[in-house]
């Protein structure tokens, strides 16, 4: 798991020293837009600053000191993200979900950042032909957001 590799590498000799902070951040990209999965749901903005970078604006980020609270985070965001069901399946992701693990030094400065990528469900589209508007809709509203969501996690500078 990648945030038991995290702790355990900040533990190490190789890393200790730089006294780096773990946070985590978690939204989904529903409809075309973006929703903080650890602010129950608020809707986000997604702006590029002047040196083209995407920054989701207020985005929560939440201090983590263990896998524990890593997986409680994952676990409240889960809760709140956007499901529905399918003629394919009973309980399918309508949304993509971005989880990150972040590193700041102490002075809050960033260190690195993994993103960690739940793409929503989708059937193909033999398959939606029994669905109705609605579902048929969302779908391609889920294809179009694939696009949005390349800008969201390209790496740090």
């Amino acid at each position: 798991m990648a945030a038991r590799d995290v702790f355990d590498l900040l533990k190490s000799q190789q890393y200790s020293h730089l006294d780096l902070k773990v946070g985590c951040s978690f939204f989904e990209i529903y409809g075309g837009k973006v929703f903080d999965l650890l602010a129950r749901r608020a809707k986000r903005r997604v702006l590029e600053d002047g040196k083209s970078v995407v920054n989701v604006v207020d985005l929560k980020e939440t201090p983590v000191l263990s896998v524990n609270s890593v997986l409680n985070a994952i676990k409240d965001g889960s809760a709140v993200r956007t499901s529905g069901q399918t003629s394919a399946n009973a309980h399918s992701s309508r949304s993509h979900a971005v989880f990150q693990i972040i590193l700041r030094n102490t002075r809050g400065k960033l260190h690195g950042k993994f993103s960690l990528i739940d793409l929503a469900g989708n059937e193909r589209g033999a398959d939606t032909s029994s669905a109705n508007r609605a579902t048929r809709l969302e779908g391609a509203e889920i294809n179009k957001s694939l696009l949005a969501l390349k800008e969201c996690i390209r790496p740090c500078p």
